[in-house]
């Protein structure tokens, strides 16, 4: 079984470079709960902010038994991609692309873990068809007025997550804040039940009692383009 997964995890190396997914081009959904036309909402003074990989991490949590030792296993990459269109003077006008996870770059502190992860039981990102983790915003609740340097924004981004072949609906927990100008720095985070993206556990010696519960957490810096 280990050496089955040690070749089925892959290399790690993601397929291809991550570009940043666009604005939606006919329709976008707003702050505001409503879809318009991307003509009537954009502004002269609304900016639009890409995440910058170099300085941001995606990452999940869970907690397993190994030989006996309850650990929280931790995941990071920095292969994530998405954009913002936001007004500072008039929150609820933003508009937000998709958000992309490269899930074959997930790293631990484990070699042996992480290909497993990246096999076909739990994420089987060393697939093509599956190396992507997408994120697509449908509701934005919270987020209104305005907001000036330094000030903590806190709100709420639901939409599909899909995670191999399963979408399900999530809500991440968003705290953002403008640094200057050209800068937004901030956290996303949800829990999921691994079981409801079919996220199982291979049989491997020494581990046990893994959690349903996976936190899922974006650490962000976007930049004026």
């Amino acid at each position: 079984m280990i050496a089955w997964l040690y070749f089925a995890g892959g290399s790690g190396e993601p397929s291809t470079e991550l570009t940043t997914p666009p604005l939606a081009a006919e329709t976008s959904i707003t702050a505001s709960g409503s879809t318009a036309p991307i003509e009537e909402t954009v502004q002269s003074n609304e900016q639009t902010y890409v995440i910058d990989p170099a300085q941001s991490v995606a990452s999940f949590e869970i907690d397993e038994v190994l030989r006996g030792s309850p650990q929280t296993v931790l995941g990071t990459t920095s292969e994530l991609a998405g954009q913002v269109q936001v007004d500072s003077s008039d929150l609820a006008t933003a508009q937000f692309s998709q958000v992309i996870i490269n899930a074959r770059t997930f790293e631990t502190d484990s070699d042996r873990r992480n290909r497993a992860i990246r096999g076909p039981i739990i994420l089987n990102s060393a697939s093509d068809e599956f190396e992507l983790i997408t994120f697509d915003v449908t509701s934005i609740d919270g987020l209104s007025g305005s907001a000036t340097a330094g000030e903590a924004i806190e709100f709420t981004v639901s939409g599909n997550l899909k995670i191999k072949e399963t979408t399900n609906p999530v809500t991440f927990e968003v705290s953002a804040a403008f640094v200057d100008e050209g800068t937004i720095e901030g956290t996303a985070e949800t829990i999921v039940r691994r079981g409801d993206f079919g996220l199982g556990i291979p049989s491997v010696p020494g581990v046990a009692d893994v959690s349903e519960d996976v936190v899922i957490r974006l650490e962000f810096v976007a930049t004026a383009v």
